[in-house]
């Protein structure tokens, strides 16, 4: 107890050494000490009734209320953080003598960690604008209201589609979206353009070309490296998809996984080769930014809900009159749109077909969509980035179609 509260009176200590000249804590290390070695003795002296502890409680307040007070007077300064610390000082010697070990020294780390970054939340609050808790907001509604709400036996009529199967399917791509939203709002906003097809990839690998190849335009000195962003936006479209595959169809997941680490990796390596090829004629210091793409806007929900209903009605009726060899060309014509609600209509095993067809499937699904990326940056983008994309993502679609015969 008396190690802790040492601590968190260094800590106090290292704030007031910040703040020379002003009012700003009312003590430091052995202060902070006394006052919990005074808690402490007060809960063990009447450990029953605690009218002890409750009166030094209420005296600690009192002078608190005092000190509060000269600081605003000679300050203006309003925080009382460290009247908060003191009282949680005040009551270790309780918290150590009632609950498990791990519990007090949570505390203890909790106090030092915020103490500490009190710098750091300054700035990163500055950074926040009047819509990042709306998309919270919006995040929590999806996730922890609507989805638990949702009847898990309600089919969506004419499809084998459950309401609760579609919107744990929003749920799990706005996750995977909003994290790589967050990553590269807050924590790689300027840390160069191949973070930004990274981080792009994770949410949509075909938003982040279309995007970047506009943007290699502007820039046609740097082709090269907008090039190797969107190949390396293309892997992380494998890693997305693995991971959407490990939650709804571990089963899957486990026959695909040596193929995808297999394209991750060849995709990461053509992408960081060309990045240091075109290193050695250029040099780019710059930090780029994708224009930010709020994941959890409700259009955005709805049309995705709107396409998986549409997909799963589509591979429905395509298996019934069709068979496999419609599947097959329908997987192929989808490619060229958004295929992740096609494809987890495919992963959650709406249409009782076998794993091998799900993985076929998907590869030409992929193979489309690869195709449809060469084509986008050959129109929108600049003609250096166009045709190491085009070899690139190329030569990364040509060994996606030799898994396609090897599976």
């Amino acid at each position: 107890m008396l190690l802790f509260s040492l601590l968190i009176g260094l800590e106090q200590r290292k704030l007031h050494n910040e703040k020379v000249g002003k009012l700003s804590v009312f003590g430091t290390d052995r202060t902070f000490s006394f006052i919990g070695i005074l808690g402490f003795i007060l809960y063990i002296s009447e450990p029953e009734k605690f009218s002890l502890f409750i009166t030094g409680a209420i005296v600690l307040g009192i002078l608190f209320g005092v000190y509060y007070y000269k600081k605003i007077e000679i300050n203006r300064a309003f925080g009382f953080t460290n009247i908060i610390v003191a009282f949680i000082t005040y009551s270790l010697g309780p918290i150590i003598i009632t609950q498990p070990n791990w519990f007090s020294i949570t505390v203890v780390v909790s106090i030092l960690i915020l103490a500490e970054l009190k710098s750091f939340f300054q700035k990163f609050s500055k950074r926040l604008n009047e819509n990042e808790f709306i998309t919270l907001g919006k995040f929590l509604i999806i996730a922890g209201v609507i989805l638990p709400i949702i009847p898990k036996d309600t089919i969506i009529k004419f499809t084998n589609i459950s309401f609760y199967n579609l919107w744990i399917t929003v749920v799990a791509v706005s996750s995977i979206s909003y994290l790589s939203y967050l990553l590269q709002k807050f924590v790689f906003r300027k840390s160069g353009l191949m973070f930004t097809g990274l981080l792009g990839g994770l949410y949509s690998s075909t938003v982040t070309t279309i995007v970047l190849s506009k943007k290699s335009r502007e820039k046609p000195e740097h082709g090269g490296y907008f090039a190797s962003a969107i190949i390396i936006a293309t892997a992380m479209m494998y890693l997305r998809i693995l991971i959407l595959m490990y939650i709804f169809n571990p089963a899957l997941s486990a026959k695909m996984f040596p193929y995808f680490i297999i394209m991750i990796l060849f995709s990461l390596t053509v992408s960081i080769v060309n990045y240091y090829i075109d290193k050695k004629g250029n040099k780019i210091s710059d930090g780029f930014e994708i224009d930010e793409i709020n994941p959890l806007e409700l259009k955005i929900a709805f049309l995705f809900s709107v396409l998986f209903v549409l997909f799963g009605l589509i591979t429905n009726i395509t298996l019934t009159y069709f068979g496999e060899s419609g599947l097959n060309i329908l997987s192929y014509i989808i490619g060229f749109t958004d295929i992740d609600p096609y494809l987890l209509n495919l992963f959650e095993g709406n249409f009782g077909i076998s794993l091998e067809l799900i993985g076929l499937s998907t590869f030409k699904a992929i193979i489309s969509n690869n195709i449809l990326k060469m084509l986008y940056t050959f129109f929108l983008g600049e003609r250096k980035a166009a045709r190491i994309v085009m070899v690139g993502i190329g030569i990364i679609t040509l060994l996606n179609i030799i898994f396609l015969f090897l599976f």
